[in-house]
């Protein structure tokens, strides 16, 4: 009979997490459960650490309560960190460094072990740039982009190892309208192709007709986890309550790269 032990464990799978940060408790016994193949949304106001939630699962912010697994394996060097992607809140894709495009979505595929990038590694690049709508960027300078391109830059870098979950950090803040679709359609596009998505939303926005389920947390905690909250669509929603936030007090000493760990092969 075929193993069908990796299709049956969730993504992800989070029991009674608890960070503390700087004496100060961010969050309080989180539950959360993302089956593979599956989108799910984490709303939340300022400072209800929704982003903190989402660091503390590439091991940005130390986990000190509870239990992480994360495609099977307990977080920490078991974790294939080599199938996720992440994309952090965006505060430019380059990071001040002069780079194309696609230099910058080659650094996905480096390692803290080699600085050699892999043999096919052209060929990654153009289809992580495919996906996000940015070949003809290809050999232009980021910097030179506007914010929504950077964005699905930053997005390409994160695919460029073709990962089974996605987790994003704010992905359409700060940019317009049209970057938002165009960053929206990318999404689509991912979640036809069966990949798990955990993405942190102020709004839902451009990718409501994605999210079927949404996780709010308010001052650490979850206090709803569901059908996303008619307050998350957008400032036109009749009841709309503020549940979005267009900043978040959280740390962000974390820049636009990934923790080590995850160029690491087998870390």
């Amino acid at each position: 009979m075929p193993d069908t032990t990796e299709t049956t464990t969730p993504a992800l799978d989070v029991r009674g997490l608890g960070v503390r940060l700087e004496g100060s408790q961010i969050l309080h016994g989180i539950d959360l459960r993302v089956e593979r193949g599956k989108v799910v949304a984490v709303l939340g106001t300022n400072g209800s650490g929704k982003s903190t939630l989402v660091r503390s699962l590439v091991r940005a912010v130390p986990v000190t309560e509870g239990s992480v697994e994360i495609l099977g394996a307990p977080l920490g060097p078991a974790v294939p960190w080599d199938r996720i992607g992440y994309v952090p809140q965006r505060v430019g894709a380059s990071a001040g460094v002069p780079a194309t495009v696609a230099e910058i979505v080659a650094s996905g595929l480096l390692t803290s072990r080699s600085l050699r990038k892999p043999r096919d590694w052209r060929a990654r690049v153009d289809a992580a740039l495919t996906e996000v709508r940015l070949s003809h960027r290809r050999d232009q300078a980021v910097t030179e982009l506007s914010g929504g391109q950077q964005q699905r830059v930053l997005i390409a870098r994160a695919l460029v190892r073709d990962p089974d979950l996605l987790i994003l950090d704010e992905p359409v803040a700060g940019v317009d309208h049209p970057s938002q679709e165009a960053l929206a359609a990318t999404l689509r596009r991912l979640v036809a192709s069966g990949r798990t998505i955990v993405v942190v939303l102020h709004e839902l926005g451009e990718l409501a007709d994605l999210i079927s389920r949404a996780v709010v947390l308010r001052h650490g905690r979850v206090v709803h986890d569901g059908a996303p909250p008619r307050a998350a669509h957008g400032h036109d929603a009749a009841d709309h309550d503020h549940v979005h936030v267009h900043g978040d007090p959280e740390p962000r000493s974390l820049p636009p790269v990934l923790p080590e760990h995850l160029f690491s092969e087998g870390a």
